[in-house]
C-alpha cells in the first residue's frame, strides 16, 4: 500500500517570538476564518511606530509569538460562516481598531472607539506582517478603487488619526490651523488641513522642510529653530486648532500660548513625558487640550473616501516582507520619507 501526502498550504510570517528579540521569518499554515471572520490576502502593511508596543513587549498581556501590523490592505480570499456583507475578492483594510465587544457601556452608546474590551490589530491578534491574516468583520473597511494598496495602508492609521483629529478639532474652513511636525503624521495632517479649507501653518525644525510643507498645502512655515511658534501664531491672530504630531512634550507645552480664543491643542504624537501648562493659559481665552486616538472602521471609511476624493496621499518607502527588520529600523530612525510600507 502507498500513502498519498496531503499538501498543506503555507505562508510567510514575520513574527516576534519573544519581546525585544527581533523578527523571525517563519512558515505557518494558512489560518482558517472562524464564524464572523474573513481571511485576507495581505497586499501591503504599513510599519507604524506603535508597532514598537508589540516588538518590545510594551503592551500588557500580549501573547507571543505575535505578528505586528495594523495598517493592512488586502483582498478577502475566504469568509467564515455567518459572513454575508463581505465577499471573496473584495478589497479591504484593517486598522488599529481590531474589533469591539458590542456589550460594554461605551459600545451601547455607540462609542466603539473607547470600547472597554477593544481588540487591537497586531496586539490582540496577529496583524499584517504576513501574507495572510484573519480579522473579525467589525474591523473591516472597504478600500476605494482609486486608492492603491500601498497608499491605502498608511491611511488606515496615520491618515485616520490626522483626519479624524482635525475634523473634530472645532476648526471651520478659513480658520487658522497649525500642524506641528513634518513627519509621518504631520505630512498627512498638512494635506488634510489644506483640503479642509483651513489656513494652514506648518511648524518644523529647520529651513529645509519649508518647500515641502508649502507643497503639501501650508500657507505659512515656521522654523522653530529660529522663531517661537507661539509668538508667530499670535501675530497671525492665534490658532483655532494646533495638531501636535511630533512626540515632544516640551514643544507641545510651548504651543498652548499660540492658541487663539476657544482654541484647542489636539495631541496625537505619543510621548510619556508630561505636558506642562499653567491653568491661567487655559482659562484666559477658554482654551483646551485634547488627546485623540485613531478611530473606528467607520472613521477609516470616511478617511479613505475623503483621500480618494481630495487627492491626499502618503509619501512612502516600500520594502518586501523579507526585509521587515530593515523596514522597521528605517521607521525607527525617523529618516523615512515618510511612511514605511511592507509589500507582499
Amino acid at each position: 500500500m502507498t500513502s498519498t501526502a496531503i499538501a498543506v498550504a503555507t505562508m510567510k510570517v514575520a513574527q516576534i517570538g519573544k519581546p525585544g528579540k527581533g523578527f523571525e521569518i517563519v512558515e505557518r499554515e494558512l489560518p482558517e476564518p472562524s464564524a464572523g471572520q474573513v481571511r485576507i490576502k495581505v497586499q501591503a502593511c504599513g510599519v507604524c511606530h506603535s508597532d514598537v508596543l508589540t516588538v518590545e513587549g510594551q503592551w500588557p498581556g500580549i501573547q507571543y509569538p505575535r505578528v505586528p501590523g495594523h495598517e493592512v490592505a488586502g483582498i478577502i480570499d475566504e469568509v467564515g460562516t455567518g459572513v454575508s456583507a463581505w465577499t471573496k475578492g473584495q478589497r479591504v483594510g484593517v486598522g488599529w481598531h481590531g474589533g469591539h465587544d458590542n456589550t460594554c457601556q461605551e459600545c451601547r452608546r455607540g462609542d466603539f472607539r473607547n470600547c472597554k474590551n477593544q481588540q487591537i490589530t497586531g496586539i490582540s491578534y496577529d496583524g499584517g506582517y504576513q501574507q495572510y491574516m484573519v480579522a473579525p468583520i467589525e474591523a473591516l473597511v472597504s478600500i476605494p478603487d482609486d486608492l492603491n494598496d500601498t497608499d491605502a495602508a498608511p491611511l488606515l492609521c496615520a491618515g485616520l488619526t490626522t483626519y479624524n483629529a482635525l475634523r473634530h478639532s472645532g476648526a471651520l474652513p478659513g480658520d487658522l490651523v497649525a500642524v506641528q511636525g513634518i513627519g509621518g503624521l504631520g505630512h498627512l495632517g498638512i494635506q488634510f488641513a489644506h483640503k479642509f479649507g483651513f489656513k494652514v501653518v506648518a511648524i518644523g525644525r529647520g529651513a529645509e522642510d519649508e518647500t515641502l510643507a508649502k507643497k503639501l498645502g501650508a500657507t505659512v512655515y515656521i522654523d522653530s529653530k529660529v522663531a517661537d511658534p507661539a509668538e508667530v501664531l499670535q501675530t497671525l491672530g492665534g490658532a483655532k486648532a494646533i495638531l501636535a504630531t511630533a512626540p515632544d512634550s516640551k514643544a507641545m507645552s510651548k504651543l498652548v500660548s499660540g492658541l487663539g480664543p476657544n482654541g484647542k491643542l489636539v495631541v496625537i504624537g505619543v510621548s510619556f513625558d508630561p505636558i506642562e501648562i499653567a491653568p491661567v493659559q487655559l482659562i484666559g481665552g477658554s482654551k483646551s487640550v485634547e488627546g485623540w486616538a485613531a478611530g473606528t472602521p467607520a472613521d477609516s471609511d470616511d478617511t479613505l473616501r475623503f483621500a480618494e476624493l481630495s487627492g491626499v496621499r502618503p509619501m512612502i518607502e516600500t520594502y518586501p516582507l523579507e526585509q521587515v527588520a530593515q523596514a522597521y529600523e528605517r521607521m525607527l530612525s525617523g529618516k523615512a520619507q515618510f511612511r514605511v510600507v511592507l509589500t507582499m
